[in-house]
């Protein structure tokens, strides 16, 4: 669906961003605890004082990659709830978003601060779980108004079948990450999301 890819280049290209986008790729595909302001600074090619400049401390900056990537996520969230009709429309572009992600070989950045969580600065902590929150209340929204219209049929609260929905997207992100293969997880996707769906009379 290319949601989160629209929004990626509405961003001004300023130092800050640069340095901001280096280290969104690297959380992505290393992780938070796998790369330093001097892997940063040598992409770049600056000083580490001037990343300190920027954002004095990894800490401050991994706070900065949350906000960025929650806010790109918000908007793509409401881009899907303006343009798109129907629950289950709904759910298959919310996993279109992970899709994407993984289509340019990178993780949900959160999934991948969720790895390492215990590791996290207590603020970066927090924001991790607001970001997941933020998902979780927006899917349980859909659920319920799916639920309620009959066009999705599941057992418990919307809101558990929320976390089944966020959990099973990521585990099948983590899945298909080291064998490279998109397709494996659309099909886990699309498996998850066809349980969701009533079945038609006969």
């Amino acid at each position: 669906m290319g949601y989160m890819a629209v929004a990626q280049t509405q961003a001004p290209a300023g130092t800050a961003q640069r340095i901001l986008d280096i280290a969104e790729q690297l959380v992505q595909s290393r992780g938070y605890n796998g790369f330093s302001y001097a892997d940063i600074a040598g992409e770049l090619g600056i000083t580490k004082a001037s990343l300190h400049y920027h954002f004095a401390s990894k800490a401050e900056l991994g706070e900065a990659l949350i906000e960025r990537y929650s806010a790109r996520f918000t908007e793509a969230l409401e881009r899907i709830d303006g343009t798109t009709s129907g629950a289950g429309a709904k759910l298959d572009a919310y996993a279109s978003l992970y899709a994407d992600v993984l289509r340019g070989e990178r993780m949900c950045l959160c999934g991948m601060l969720a790895a390492e969580y215990q590791t996290l600065p207590d603020r970066m902590q927090g924001s991790v779980i607001r970001f997941f929150d933020h998902n979780l209340t927006w899917l349980a929204g859909v659920l319920a108004d799916g639920q309620s219209d009959g066009e999705l049929c599941f057992d418990g609260s919307p809101a558990d079948a929320a976390q089944t929905v966020l959990g099973a997207l990521q585990g099948a992100m983590l899945v298909a990450r080291p064998y490279r293969d998109l397709a494996r997880f659309q099909a886990a996707a699309a498996h998850m999301l066809a349980s969701f769906r009533r079945p038609s009379a006969p």
